[in-house]
């Protein structure tokens, strides 16, 4: 049974699909958990509202979670897009509300949103994902309430490169990442959207994944990054078997922020 912890619905700005509909089609799926991540992403130098009304959000959450609690779980989540000038920000939010399950994400870094691709204009590709390493690494170091690291290595969709620089170059701070990320007690996720962007290896890459299981990694969640439901669970089948086949034992579902061990 499958348990997809990256999902977005209409909340979030990216996405025009109605949570039921992606609900629906998790049960066609046969899908055990789902959890709905929706985007918030604050201070960036674009003209697009990334927030959400949490009022709204959990009532309609609540009101499935009811609906259809004899068909499937729903969790509550919430996609943070993190830069180190709004870690305070994104705490305060984490605290304030009843999340199951937080993902931390970069998508920006000083305000520049790597989507447009301006942040790219003025570096070369060995700067820019340097850059994008370092600013994770800083948040990782200052930021404590999430459960898992969204997309570790997001850097590789964008810029618009003809080939992707080897994880070796960066092998040093991506290490520094896993590290704090384990000592701390927090998770990694596989994110099937590497699929839709035709990336040539997994999101994280399966060197980043074996890095984090060879460091002590254990706590690892599945998410299709889905933005409709034609998306749900892509590609589980061959995740699932991927984890098992390279050693890990368990997938990871959240409950009020704490990791709940699935034997795969």
């Amino acid at each position: 049974m499958f348990y997809d912890y990256h999902m977005h619905s209409s909340f979030s700005n990216d996405s025009q699909t109605d949570m039921e509909n992606m609900i629906k089609r998790s049960i066609d799926l046969g899908v055990k958990e789902i959890c709905f991540t929706d985007h918030v992403d604050y201070d960036l130098d674009t003209d697009f509202d990334w927030g959400i009304d949490y009022g709204k959000y959990f009532d309609k959450i609540n009101f499935f979670q009811d609906k259809y609690q004899n068909q499937i779980t729903i969790k509550k989540g919430i996609e943070l897009g993190l830069q180190k000038q709004i870690i305070g920000k994104c705490s305060e939010d984490a605290n304030k509300y009843p999340f199951d399950f937080i993902i931390c994400s970069i998508h920006a870094i000083n305000k520049s949103d790597l989507y447009f691709g301006d942040f790219f204009k003025v570096k070369t590709q060995h700067e820019a994902y340097e850059a994008y390493f370092k600013e994770l690494y800083t948040v990782v170091k200052n930021y404590k309430d999430y459960s898992v690291l969204g997309h570790l290595d997001l850097i590789k969709r964008y810029g618009n490169y003809d080939k992707l620089l080897e994880d070796s170059l960066f092998s040093d701070i991506i290490e520094a990442i896993l590290k704090q990320a384990i000592y701390d007690g927090k998770g990694i996720e596989i994110n099937t959207s590497c699929y839709r962007y035709n990336l040539p290896d997994l999101t994280p890459s399966r060197k980043i994944i074996n890095m984090y299981k060879d460091l002590g990694g254990e706590i690892i969640t599945t998410g299709s990054d889905s933005h409709n439901e034609s998306q749900v669970a892509y590609q589980f089948d061959y995740i699932y078997s991927y984890l098992k086949e390279s050693g890990f034992k368990y997938v990871c579902k959240f409950n009020k922020m704490k990791p709940e061990f699935i034997k795969i």
